[in-house]
């Protein structure tokens, strides 16, 4: 997992460590880090640095100091080095005295060409959107060409100026990086929300302010390596049954794809059998042989685990077949059609009461009918805890950056979601894999994290051949487990 840190536990982190440290020492880290990054971009796009032209865009305060100390560094590698300075009255002096040292220069406007622009106009202090004046500089600044024709290589110094550093919120016009070099600790909105999409590739450099780092992290980030650890894999003592049995109560009359849609997701989990329990049972025996299916919850038999409500409707029966699920003493996970007969009655009694965890998967509206409250709103992190708090139940809030929270105050952001994802029905195979690693015996956080990485990754996967369907989710939920090493079986020496 890679932590990532609210502005308030940084900024206490970085104050203590200075205080054991000579002046500047962290602004001069920070600065050869990205001046070494620069020369990186500019060496890998041009063959080398030297005569390349960055255009510095500086702002008041140690943002601004961070990109003049590294505009010096680049300068004294014989780069062409400009700086133009949003609040002259207020910029660095050091890092402005150094720049011109090295052969910098300051300019009223942006030149043309401009190989590389470094993004050094507001810091982790900074909120809300740019102000005019920087709306015009960025725009200007990025609409010039480098010397190959291209537009500039954009790159934030820390983060993205205009974007919210704890919730990634983007309240107004913000830079849009191509690479953020961030310091000593990841921020947490450089990973959730518009701020993950504004601030592109998140390099971290190591400045020495871990161990000072004393607060729990807002949010964690799975890795590929943490996903791979934690998946259900059979080894040579399991039979169907030990593997794990999922029941999957989903679809009706009007909706009989939505049961196909979460079968199929299911069926590429690890569980070691399926069982299908609804209105679609005859289309999904067609589809399926190896599922069991009936046309109750009550008469599927004995599961470890349920998936309901994708496609389920919302009348009699359905509310009928909700209540069976969840008087189970088994994990369930609830989507779609389940989460909204869950929010006509009271969803905190109802999922307190139960006698084994729930994992919710909503998106936004979803969100708002659950909550009572509203769409999650600017700070997805903190709506979803709250939901998470509220019901008992861990809540997996999906998105283009999907969050995952626990009741206990756990917060986790899935890193592989994809806009080619935003089409209907994967949200159904979404569910009915996190049903299959629910009855594999994940605990339910853990389920629902590795459930939307790699349904991610097959988002992703599947759209290197086009536009995606969710048919086209679950075809490549097999290659991608095989690609990414997460599936395996166990040998038997």
């Amino acid at each position: 997992m890679r932590p990532a840190w609210r502005v308030a536990s940084i900024r206490a982190a970085e104050e203590a460590y200075m205080a054991t440290l000579p002046a500047g020492t962290l602004m001069q880290r920070a600065a050869t880090a990205l001046a070494r990054r620069c020369a990186e971009l500019l060496a890998d796009r041009y063959g080398g640095a030297y005569g390349r032209r960055v255009l510095l865009l500086v702002g008041a305060g140690n943002n601004g100091g961070d990109a003049l100390f590294a505009g010096a560094a680049l300068a004294r590698r014989g780069v062409q080095v400009a700086a133009v300075l949003l609040n002259p009255e207020r910029t660095h002096a050091a890092g402005l005295s150094a720049l011109t040292a090295a052969g910098g220069r300051t300019l009223a406007a942006p030149p043309d060409p401009v190989d590389l622009v470094v993004d050094g106009i507001l810091g982790i202090g900074g909120r809300g959107g740019l102000r005019a004046d920087a709306v015009d500089l960025v725009a200007r600044a990025t609409g010039t060409r480098g010397a190959d024709g291209a537009r500039p290589t954009v790159v934030a110094v820390d983060l993205p100026s205009g974007i919210d550093p704890d919730t990634g919120a983007v309240s107004g016009e913000a830079v849009r990086a191509d690479v953020t070099v961030t310091f000593g600790a990841l921020k947490a909105g450089l990973l959730i929300g518009a701020g993950a999409v504004h601030s592109g590739l998140v390099e971290l450099v190591d400045i020495g302010l871990g161990p000072w780092l004393r607060d729990d992290p807002a949010v964690e980030v799975p890795e590929l390596d943490d996903v791979a650890g934690w998946w259900p894999r059979p080894g040579p003592g399991d039979d169907k049954y030990t593997r794990g049995v999922v029941g999957i109560a989903t679809g009706s009359a009007v909706y009989p794809g939505a049961a196909l849609l979460s079968t199929g997701g299911a069926l590429a989990g690890p569980a070691g059998m399926v069982r299908y329990a609804g209105a679609a049972l005859e289309s999904v025996r067609d589809h399926y042989p190896t599922v069991i299916p009936t046309g109750r919850v009550a008469d599927a038999g004995r599961v470890q685990a349920w998936t309901c409500g994708c496609g389920l409707g919302t009348d009699e029966r359905a509310k009928a077949e909700l209540r069976a699920v969840l008087a189970a003493p088994v994990p369930a996970c609830l989507d779609a059609d389940g989460l909204t007969l869950l929010a006509e009655d009271s969803v905190v009694d109802t999922l307190r009461g139960r006698p084994a965890p729930t994992v919710l998967t909503p998106h936004d509206r979803e969100f708002a009918r659950l909550s009572g409250g509203g769409e999650p709103g600017d700070d997805r992190v903190a709506a979803t805890l709250g939901l998470a708090a509220r019901t008992g139940a861990v809540v997996l809030l999906k998105g283009d950056r999907t969050i995952v929270g626990t009741p206990d105050g756990r917060a986790y952001v899935n890193p592989t979601g994809t806009p080619a994802l935003a089409t209907a029905g994967t949200g159904d195979v979404l569910a009915g894999l996190l049903g299959a690693l629910l009855a594999g015996g994940l605990p339910p956080e853990r389920a629902a994290v590795a459930a939307a990485y790699v349904h991610g990754l097959a988002g992703r996967y599947a759209a290197e051949s086009g536009p995606v369907t969710a048919a086209d989710v679950i075809a490549a939920l097999r290659p991608v487990l095989a690609r990414a090493g997460i599936w395996g079986v166990r040998s038997a020496t």
